[in-house]
């Protein structure tokens, strides 16, 4: 229509990123989050389903997981949050040099965290598949190493990416802050597991 009015605007110093909930990223990771913590949930269900059609937990003549292998990963991925909330500043602050250091910290935890995992499985005194209880702990063992493996190899991939041309773009920083966010979940979601894996066997004997 020829006689319509004409808005124009330049939109060339809009910000392309955003922490926080203004990010979609921030969304993507709390999806995910939201997804991931059912899948968790429905395992516990699991456990606590088996665990009432027992007479004893765990099933004779297994004893419970020996408590060093998992306790130490336990205080060394709260341990972790340390760093992880230091990276997640830094990089909201635009801080390169920080940043970087920080990431390869925190990878080096990951490396540790799963070296520690793998002797937690052999501390676990069962099978997978020996019966019920060895396969349901197992299973909540081998889904939280998963989520420890894929956010240790994100953390990898972003601090080979700041050490490059592109750890100056303001979208990495912002994968940085959320990538410390998804890692809160991680250790977060390992206490109620830690608790029904190594503890609650004991308290119900």
């Amino acid at each position: 229509m020829s006689g319509a009015p004409i808005f124009e605007r330049d939109l060339a110093e809009l910000p392309t990123h955003a922490f926080g909930s203004r990010s979609l990223t921030w969304w993507g990771v709390i999806g995910f989050m939201v997804i991931e913590g059912a899948g968790f949930a429905m395992a516990v269900g699991a456990y606590f389903f088996l665990m009432a059609h027992e007479q004893e937990w765990p099933p004779a003549p297994w004893p419970p997981p020996d408590l060093l292998a998992g306790t130490l990963f336990t205080l060394v991925m709260l341990a972790s949050e340390i760093p992880n909330a230091i990276a997640k500043r830094a990089a909201e602050k635009y801080d390169l040099a920080k940043t970087r250091k920080l990431l390869l910290l925190v990878s080096a935890v990951g490396a540790l965290l799963l070296l520690i995992r793998a002797f937690e499985f052999g501390s676990l005194n069962i099978r997978w598949t020996d019966n019920a209880y060895g396969s349901i702990i197992w299973a909540l063992l081998f889904l939280h190493t998963i989520h420890i493996l894929t956010d240790w190899a994100d953390t990898l991939v972003l601090a080979a990416l700041m050490h490059t041309k592109h750890g100056t773009s303001g979208r990495r920083f912002v994968d940085v802050s959320e990538n410390s966010l998804y890692w809160r979940f991680v250790w977060l979601s390992w206490l109620p597991i830690y608790l029904l894996i190594y503890w609650l066997p004991r308290w119900s004997a």
